[in-house]
């Protein structure tokens, strides 16, 4: 099996829990054959600064490291139609401005704790696009090789399959 069939599968048991475009993107599909908004590299920039406090580095690299605003610019540009984008987009804009309004600073020059309050405040400010957010960085994240391979436990030949198999002490879950 493929890892990306894996994917598909895992996310169809998951009872959708992923949202069909992003599933589509994960999957290297593009539905959206329409225009789409042209991201600027300070958009790109501010992606990896709010996806780096989702999943911030640790004794494994973060979201930053592992390049999930180039999957999330390109699932939104390839999976979503143009009004999604601009919503997102927009989204993205309001948390820099509030977060100048709150701090007198854009989200890019906080400090690690004001990231954190101004995410934390977008999550019942502007829950749809943190909800968005989220669920890029972290497919993006568990995709990356990056994540799959230092977040996860990967068994490049996993052999035998075990359907029941309890994970020891301190394991990390299996990558798909």
């Amino acid at each position: 099996m493929k890892r990306r069939e894996a994917i598909q599968r895992a996310a169809l048991m998951m009872g959708g829990m992923l949202s069909a475009p992003t599933l589509a993107g994960a999957l290297g599909r593009i539905t959206n054959t329409g225009p789409s908004v042209a991201v600027t590299a300070e958009q790109e920039t501010l992606l990896a600064e709010v996806a780096d406090v989702i999943i911030p580095t640790t004794s494994t690299p973060g979201a930053k490291a592992a390049g999930a605003e180039k999957f999330i610019v390109r699932v939104m540009r390839d999976c979503y139609p143009k009004s999604d984008q601009d919503n997102f987009y927009a989204g993205l804009a309001r948390l820099d401005t509030n977060s100048k309004s709150k701090f007198g600073k854009g989200f890019m020059d906080l400090d690690g704790a004001q990231k954190n309050e101004m995410v934390k405040q977008i999550m019942t400010d502007d829950k749809p696009f943190f909800l968005r957010m989220k669920e890029l960085t972290t497919t993006g994240y568990f995709t990356s090789e990056i994540g799959a391979t230092k977040a996860l436990e990967y068994l490049p030949v996993p052999g035998q399959f075990n359907g029941c198999m309890p994970l020891k002490p301190g394991q990390k879950a299996w990558a798909l």
